[in-house]
């Protein structure tokens, strides 16, 4: 396996913290992580894939050791996320690139896709949704809140509903629900432990209610995403834990109404279905790309 290196960049005003393998001259496969995580769910995967790939794994602003100083007055918005992300890449000089995209990386790495459509060889989603009939219930106290005011918000009640996400208990339970029962010993307690601390430092709740709020526009921009699937020929792989309760496998079915050039494989897990399946995920990678 390829040693891990552990980075920082100055980009966009921020300091960009990210994890890399592999060799500058395998093409590039870009990890954009989800909720409430960072770059630190693809400890595993990383080395795994760098044995093919150049491997680029940053932690999205918000998000694990990321740093966004106070004077940037940075806006935490999906697509602020992708213009950084955007120019994270243009400074490491990398123009072509495949997609590993999970979660909240889903809607930043789609972002990205529609504005360059070229530079992107293929998409790899796992439990990534771009479909309306992917959110599951789990989604409705959001939809309350982008309900509740046209202008951002952290103070009304339908904000305050969802502070309760950024707690131990529910972190934990993003990676244990749906998980068989003899896969639970795989979970590692340092990744939901670890997810938790992040989200309790200062001013991380307006942080992440900006982010809360802001899916919203990920739906407006879905039609776009497919689009983009059907008019660009991009390869593409779902994988799915079948078992997500957030992104529910209606979401990964969707796919083939656009994608032209799909695979479609799925794993008896949850949402986080790397920390159980992550050997078998990686075959489904290697086959694909």
């Amino acid at each position: 396996m390829s040693q891990v290196t552990l980075n920082s960049l100055e980009v966009d005003g921020l300091n960009v913290f990210y994890r890399a393998a592999g060799s500058i001259a395998n093409p590039v496969l870009l990890l954009l992580h989800g909720f409430p995580s960072s770059s630190f769910q693809f400890r595993n995967l990383i080395p795994l894939l760098a044995v093919k790939y150049r491997v680029i794994a940053p932690d999205l602003p918000g998000f694990g050791f990321t740093l966004v100083p106070t004077e940037r007055d940075y806006l935490h918005t999906f697509n602020n996320l992708s213009y950084t992300v955007e120019k994270f890449l243009d400074a490491l000089n990398i123009e072509k690139f495949a997609l590993y995209v999970f979660d909240y990386g889903a809607p930043v790495g789609f972002r990205l896709a529609i504005r360059h459509p070229t530079r992107v060889t293929a998409i790899i989603t796992q439990n990534g949704n771009a479909y309306d009939e992917g959110l599951g219930q789990f989604w409705e106290p959001f939809r309350k809140y982008w309900a509740s005011t046209t202008t951002f918000t952290t103070t009304s009640p339908e904000a305050l509903a969802l502070l309760p996400l950024l707690t131990f208990g529910p972190t934990k339970q993003q990676y244990t629900h749906g998980v068989p029962p003899a896969l639970l010993a795989r979970i590692d307690p340092a990744a939901y432990t670890l997810d938790t601390a992040l989200l309790a430092r200062p001013g991380q709740d307006d942080v992440q209610l900006s982010l809360f709020y802001d899916y919203g526009t990920n739906l407006m921009l879905y039609p776009q995403f497919q689009e983009y699937l059907r008019t660009s020929g991009v390869p593409v792989l779902v994988m799915w834990g079948m078992n997500d309760a957030i992104f529910v496998k209606a979401g990964a079915e969707a796919y083939r109404r656009d994608a032209k050039d799909l695979v479609m494989k799925n794993v008896d897990s949850g949402h986080f279905a790397l920390e159980t399946h992550v050997e078998v995920l990686v075959e489904y990678v290697f086959e694909f790309w």
